[in-house]
Formats: structure tokens, C-alpha cells, sequence
């Protein structure tokens, strides 16, 4: 048996318990991965609140999360990977990170390069890797100039220092806590809230005009974004697709495959991104953890570890 951290019904944080779970086989095309790190994300919680039945396979008692980075224990047929890879991905359909021990797609897997720690590989699937669809989607050029809607999160921040290292003008929508964040990425920071499509007007005439919106927020906020690019087709929208294809945009196809998070770890080894870990968190403490999360203070990425 293996510990793990989750939930036993839909609900709220009173739903979240450590529990054993027992250890899974892999088979063709997965990876038994003895877990080091897990990263912890919004969708996490959104998950356990129940608003995701339509999208991800619950079992109950479920384990969380949906990202981490371990050293590889088994490997079923075919998969390209061997015992003893370190190896960060997705987990596979109905299995959960937050454990000592998960299944993994070896489609959804990467190598962790030797140096980058297991705390930075695991949050590298969701953020980075929507980042890097959304920079690739759109076609960032060193011409075009970037709002990005709740620039201040872990995809927000990425596709920040990526359409920056693209040679984009990058204006990054967030409050003025993030402010820091945003600027470190290479965004010029725009304080969200009431007026701040104003705010972009104002910034866009000295930068340039609005060439591509890449929405993280939705509602409203992405409603008045559109009416400041003269290209509705090259907005995109996370939080909200089937609104940003009503305006004429788009939403992403989030691939989270081999081939995407080999290019996204070759970025950080080289420097291009470079993930913010806020703080970390023992697998005892993940209630923490999520906690953290769920109230939207955190600065940057939180990661549960696995000793």
C-alpha cells in the first residue's frame, strides 16, 4: 500500500483526507512512477468541488492532482522509458499525484534534464505546457503585442516569458500584487480591476496596438479585452473558449504530450522559463497546500513533496 492525499466525495476541504491506497501496475503505455513532487493547481479543487464530472474520472476515495515528477518503477510495454528515468508528466486517466506512488501516460512524459529539481519538473505539464500550446497557437512574433488576462498565474507568468522571448510586446493583466512577477517575466504589468481596458489603451499606444489576447480570466473582463485587438481571431481563451469563439476566438487544445514537454524542458534548462516555486509542501501537509491555492494568494507555484 502507498499513501496518498484526496477526497472521498464531492464537497468542500472537510471532503480531503490522507489515505492508502494500493500501489497500481502499469499497463501498455504507462509508467509507474515513484513520486517526488506534485504540482497543485486551481483545478485541483475545482475537481474535488465537483465541477469537473463531465471532464475527469473520479473514484472514490480520489486522489489530487494532476502533475508531478518522479523516478520511474516500472514501465509497461512500449513506452521508451526504463526503471530509474527521472521523468515529470501528466498522471494517466483516474489516478491522482499527490502519492507516494501514480501511473503516468508515457505519451504525457518527458526526462527531467539533470538540472532541474523534481520541485520545478512537476509544475511544468499544466502551466508551461498551456503556455507553450497557447505562444504556438498563435504565432507569436517579435511583432506583435501580447494582452494576457491574469498574466500573474502559473500559465499567465509562462506565456508571459514566452511571448517576451519571442520578441513580443507583452502586456500582462493582474493586480498589483503580481506586479513583481509580471515585470520579472518581461511584461509590462497593468493593474486588473475597474478601467483596466482603459489602462491597455493607454499602454498599447506607446507599445503598439493589441495584435493577440490571450485570455485566463473570462467573463466580462475578456468581453472588453476583445474590443482592443482588431484580430478577434487571434484571441484565446482558457478560462472561458465557448465565449471567446462566440467574439470570434478561439480556445486552446492543451496537447500535454512527449514531444511538448520535451520542448518545454529544454526551455528552463536553458533559462527561457524559469518557474517560480513559491513554497513546498510534505505530502502530510497537502490540505495546506491546496489551501493555499484555493484562496488565490498564492505568488507563485506550490508543490506537495514526496520524501
Amino acid at each position: 500500500m502507498a499513501r496518498a492525499y484526496g477526497f472521498v466525495e464531492y464537497g468542500g476541504p472537510e471532503t480531503q483526507q490522507l489515505f492508502d491506497t494500493p500501489v497500481p501496475s502499469p499497463g501498455p503505455g504507462q509508467l509507474l512512477v515513484a513520486v517526488r513532487a506534485a504540482g497543485v493547481n486551481p483545478a485541483d479543487w475545482k475537481v474535488r468541488s465537483g465541477r469537473r464530472t463531465g471532464s475527469v474520472t473520479v473514484h472514490f476515495p480520489a486522489v489530487l492532482g494532476r502533475e508531478v515528477a518522479g523516478v520511474v518503477e516500472a514501465a509497461g510495454p512500449d513506452t521508451g522509458f526504463r526503471p530509474g528515468d527521472a521523468v515529470f508528466g501528466a498522471t494517466a486517466e483516474g489516478y491522482g499525484g499527490y502519492a507516494e506512488y501514480t501511473l503516468v501516460d508515457a505519451r504525457a512524459a518527458a526526462l527531467v534534464p539533470e538540472s532541474v529539481p523534481f520541485e520545478v519538473a512537476a509544475t511544468l505539464p499544466v502551466a508551461a505546457g498551456t503556455a507553450f500550446d497557447i505562444v504556438e497557437h498563435l504565432e507569436i512574433v517579435d511583432a506583435d503585442t501580447v494582452l494576457v488576462l491574469g498574466a500573474g498565474g502559473g500559465v499567465g507568468s509562462a506565456t508571459t516569458r514566452l511571448a517576451h522571448a519571442a520578441g513580443a510586446a507583452v502586456l500582462g493583466v493582474t493586480s498589483a500584487g503580481k506586479r513583481e512577477l509580471v515585470e520579472s517575466c518581461g511584461g509590462r504589468w497593468i493593474e486588473s480591476g475597474d478601467g483596466f481596458d482603459a489602462r491597455v489603451a493607454a499602454t498599447a499606444e506607446r507599445c503598439g496596438a493589441v495584435t493577440a489576447v490571450v485570455d485566463l480570466v473570462g467573463g466580462d473582463v475578456l468581453e472588453r479585452a476583445v474590443a482592443l485587438t482588431r484580430a478577434p481571431e487571434r484571441v484565446v481563451s482558457v478560462a472561458d473558449p465557448a465565449r471567446a469563439e462566440e467574439l470570434g476566438g478561439s480556445g486552446i487544445t492543451r496537447r500535454r504530450t512527449r514531444e511538448v514537454f520535451e520542448h518545454v524542458a529544454a526551455l528552463v534548462e536553458r533559462g527561457v522559463l524559469t518557474p517560480r516555486v513559491e513554497r513546498t509542501f510534505p505530502l502530510t501537509e497537502a490540505g495546506a497546500a491546496l489551501e493555499l491555492v484555493e484562496s488565490g494568494h498564492a505568488g507563485g507555484k506550490i508543490v506537495v513533496t514526496v520524501p
